[in-house]
């Protein structure tokens, strides 16, 4: 059984949103009770960025962590996609605790809980690997390996001519270059080849 090799693809989020939420449980013995508040926001220096404003002790200093630990556990799956997320930067800036009820526990939670309010909010997106793909054969094949560019979502970054040979330069989805090598054969009578290697990550067209 064979199937199409899978994507690497990465979430992220496009706009800032805030969030607010309390995690309360009551059970027989004591509960669970945790609230945090702040914002996220895409950033683009790092892959997950949590920033503490907290002042005043309204979420005592050992649960700070907690809350870290929360938010990063949900990193590791969006909720379009069920790809990693990236490229988030979460402030907590307020919140509240109960002497009893606080623990670890309930601040990832709450810290989880605020993830999964605030997600849709500040718009998530699917980002896909893209390759920078270098093609080299006779020039008299250029319209034709140029075309098989195109075809594949590419753009052509740049074109090199030399002698009786050219080379092209373009960036190309990795989604779209399965099987590649057999279709750049076909359009070239197997006389080009090419390289690939990973470049950036970008939107997927809606």
């Amino acid at each position: 059984v064979t199937s199409p090799p899978r994507v690497a693809y990465r979430e992220t989020i496009t706009k800032r949103a805030e969030f607010d939420y309390t995690h309360k449980k009551q059970t027989g013995g004591s509960g669970q009770f945790g609230r945090v508040c702040g914002f996220v926001e895409p950033t683009e220096e790092t892959e997950y960025e949590f920033i503490d404003l907290i002042k005043g002790g309204v979420i005592p200093r050992e649960f700070i962590p907690s809350c870290d630990k929360g938010f990063q556990s949900m990193m590791e799956k969006g909720r379009l996609v069920e790809a990693p997320v990236t490229n988030v930067s979460i402030t907590i800036n307020d919140g509240s605790y109960h002497n009893v009820d606080s623990s670890d526990m309930a601040f990832q939670a709450a810290a989880q809980g605020a993830w999964r309010q605030v997600y849709e909010k500040a718009k998530p997106i699917i980002l896909e690997p893209v390759m920078k793909v270098q093609i080299e054969g006779p020039i008299e094949f250029h319209g034709a390996m140029v075309a098989t560019m195109m075809q594949r979502r590419g753009v052509v970054s740049g074109v090199q001519e030399e002698s009786n040979y050219c080379q092209i330069d373009a960036e190309v989805p990795l989604s779209e270059m399965f099987g590649y090598a057999t279709v750049i054969r076909s359009a070239t009578q197997g006389k080009a080849e090419f390289t690939m290697e990973f470049a950036k990550y970008a939107p997927v067209p809606n």
